[in-house]
């Protein structure tokens, strides 16, 4: 079984939780959507409803997570025979362990995979590569399929974009290969913030190491992949 998953946060700080899940499981052919908002144990701030559009009085007659039914239905196919997939799943799975959540089943990252195929690419966000690979040409048919509006940074409609990912990477690795990128650091060539934004890392060493640096040192949210690269050629020097 095949599971996309997006979730979304009250905001974006080490202290922040659940507000809503989207799920979209296919056992073979078979689709089933799954989409809930939950009440978390602290308010959203408003620049996370900038991005996700939730607000704490949606919120606010709510289930918690634990007694959500999406839980239930997470529960039922945490199993060694399920596969989630989702864009950036490292942070959708800290997420939910949380809440408590502790994942069994395999998983592939298509932001990682994205990363380390299609290293082309100048941006890896979800949006990104929906136009960058025009897998916007694909979303119409498959979302009418389903019943789902095209409503971009909502769970479920992020979960069918990951969907459309999944099948662009498929067609140069299959999901054994997927599942493997998934489980390690990928190597990126260039940063994707700050001021050398879009510069290839190897140049940032050779120019201005102090900076790259600073950011192992300072950083604490530096995510994975990022940090690996720039270890990777800071050992050039």
């Amino acid at each position: 079984m095949l599971i996309y998953l997006d979730v979304e946060t009250t905001g974006f700080e080490q202290n922040d939780r659940l507000c809503a899940l989207g799920m979209i499981l296919y056992e073979g052919d078979v689709a089933s959507t799954y989409r809930e908002l939950v009440k978390p144990p602290k308010k959203v701030r408003p620049e996370a409803s900038a991005l996700n559009h939730i607000t704490n009085e949606m919120l606010k007659d709510k289930k918690d997570f634990e007694s959500s039914e999406i839980k239930e239905i997470l529960h039922k196919y945490n199993t060694i025979d399920t596969v989630f997939v989702g864009h950036n799943i490292g942070f959708h799975i800290e997420m939910l362990k949380k809440e408590g959540f502790v994942f069994n089943a395999a998983f592939i990252d298509t932001l990682k995979c994205s990363r380390n195929l299609i290293q082309e690419c100048e941006r890896f966000s979800l949006q990104f590569l929906r136009y960058e690979l025009r897998l916007y040409k694909e979303e119409d048919a498959l979302f009418d399929e389903l019943g789902i509006e095209i409503r971009p940074g909502d769970v479920l409609s992020d979960a069918l974009h990951t969907r459309l990912l999944h099948r662009y990477l498929n067609e140069t690795a299959d999901d054994e290969r997927l599942q493997e990128i998934s489980a390690g650091p990928v190597l990126v060539e260039k940063l994707n913030f700050g001021k050398y934004k879009g510069r290839f890392i190897e140049e940032i060493v050779m120019n201005d190491a102090d900076y790259l640096e600073w950011v192992l040192s300072s950083m604490e949210s530096l995510d994975e992949d990022t940090r690996y690269s720039i270890e990777h050629y800071m050992k050039m020097i």
